[in-house]
């Protein structure tokens, strides 16, 4: 009935699997466990154990049978999830991805208006869910002005308004500052306290929800698949710790480990920006009068509260977009015969220059596999089939990504994507690597080799600039710190 808050579902999952007809390899396999209506669950495992495709197959998006295979059964009060929509809210690891509307306001009442809820019940609920989740914007503001921490925040609200009786949660917090996770946990607290509803949520950093979540349950990999572990979240972690941390679940007290200190200073300035202002949109700078230096053989973080620049000034760093004012220059060394401005670069001189990864990776997806990504660059340069050939294979077994090389890219985790999009910018050499948000959706194991590949590319000369709120990596780096907070 509209505007009644449904009641808390329960899950069974009996030797469920999933199988995407174009990924060559089993996204998930052999689950089994029940959840009780009400239960508060964590779900963790290392990337592409399939914890998304779970909470895909929960809220009946995965597609029919012309998609993919399924085995075994996953139920929702007994009903076959896929039949079951509706009694599910899901916020996706992308941001973009689940933006509908073009104004904030009208986005997060779309849910409650196809529920059919009251509208003078829907706006109420629209302000109280976007103050829940700290997204302090008029109603009006266009969304496609919002920043990849906003947006996710956004989707949030857009849950909380709706009330659904599951609640899937695929790491909500992943693009957030820290005072937008602590925001965003609490207000899902808030929301099942008022609420009640199950809760299954997959994030690989488990300490900020072991006080929310009652249940913890591990997923193995493919070649295990299967619940690995079941139980407490106390008692599990602390009977099973050692042996999870080695499978890549981040244990709280159990670190990853980190790469050495560099050896040397770092050299010479490869870019350097002098009283300079970006901006998205034209005559709106979101940051301005930032004097930093990209330098040879060093790491640059940059840091600050969402929506305060930090993706703009990556792309104007990258050479994609163009100041707004100020000046960004390039080294005789690294623009060549380019010139200083890379605004000004043609796509092929940025390709040896300035490597970017987006926060989002899917804006980056351009081939039908894995490996045909891999050597859009390559070709793109003309680099012969033996070096191109070799570069990939190299690429592919250090970022974990070999046994998908046939893959389509679009139905890798998001972790998977993730690497794969850096593992595509480092193809082609660049000298300077800008990567936004570089261990997104990776766990233990994962992130300690994409910090340690970052170091010795750092340690071999090249730049690395990391829009990061991962404050581990900024210390793994030993990345000079710029931080935008407080900038206009």
């Amino acid at each position: 009935m509209a505007g009644v808050t449904p009641r808390p579902a329960a899950i069974d999952a009996q030797g469920w699997g999933w199988r995407h007809a174009s990924r060559h390899a089993w996204a998930i396999r052999d689950a089994s466990f029940h959840i009780e209506p009400g239960e508060r669950v964590l779900l963790l495992g290392a990337s592409g154990a399939g914890k998304s495709t779970l909470l895909h197959g929960l809220a009946g998006v995965l597609g029919g049978e012309d998609d993919g295979e399924q085995t075994g059964s996953l139920l929702i009060d007994g009903t076959p999830a896929a039949q079951a929509r509706g009694r599910a809210g899901l916020v996706l690891q992308d941001p973009d991805a689940q933006v509908i509307l073009a104004r904030v306001g009208d986005d997060v009442a779309f849910g409650c208006e196809n529920f059919g809820v009251p509208r003078d019940e829907i706006w109420p609920r629209v302000s109280r869910s976007l103050d829940a989740v700290g997204l302090d914007v008029p109603l009006d503001r266009a969304t496609k002005a919002l920043s990849g921490g906003q947006k996710q925040r956004l989707a949030l609200a857009g849950l909380l308004a709706m009330r659904p009786g599951l609640v899937l949660l695929d790491e909500p917090t992943a693009n957030l500052d820290p005072a937008g996770v602590t925001e965003v946990r609490d207000a899902v607290t808030r929301m099942l306290d008022a609420h009640p509803a199950t809760l299954v949520i997959v994030e690989h950093r488990v300490s900020v929800w072991l006080p929310v979540v009652s249940r913890v349950i591990v997923l193995g990999d493919i070649d295990g698949g299967g619940v690995i572990a079941d139980g407490p979240p106390e008692a599990v972690l602390a009977r099973e710790g050692r042996e999870l941390a080695a499978r890549g679940v981040w244990v709280p007290g159990i670190p990853p480990a980190r790469p050495p200190a560099p050896a040397q200073t770092p050299g010479a300035p490869l870019l350097s920006a002098e009283r300079l202002s970006v901006q998205r949109v034209a005559g709106h700078p979101v940051a301005s009068g930032i004097d930093v230096a990209v330098r040879a053989g060093g790491a640059l973080a940059i840091t600050g509260p969402n929506g305060a620049g930090k993706s703009t000034l990556g792309l104007t760093v990258a050479g994609l977009l163009a100041p707004a004012s100020g000046t960004l220059l390039a080294s005789p060394e690294l623009a060549g015969s380019a010139g200083p401005h890379p605004i000004r670069w043609a796509s092929r001189q940025l390709l040896t220059r300035i490597g970017t990864v987006f926060q989002d990776p899917e804006h980056q997806l351009l081939a039908k596999t894995v490996r045909d990504e891999l050597e859009v660059g390559p070709r793109a340069l003309g680099i012969g089939e033996g070096e191109t050939a070799a570069r990939v294979d190299e690429l592919l077994e250090r970022l974990r990504l070999a046994p998908l090389a046939r893959a389509n890219p679009f139905t890798l985790s998001g972790g998977e994507k993730r690497r794969l999009t850096v593992a595509a910018a480092l193809a082609t050499a660049p000298r300077v690597l800008v990567l936004d948000e570089p261990t997104f959706g990776q766990d233990a194991r994962t992130w300690a080799e994409l910090v340690a590949l970052l170091a010795r590319l750092r340690d071999d000369g090249s730049a690395i600039v990391a829009i990061t709120h991962d404050e581990d990596v900024i210390d793994a780096l030993h990345a000079e710190r710029l931080d935008l907070g407080g900038r206009a």
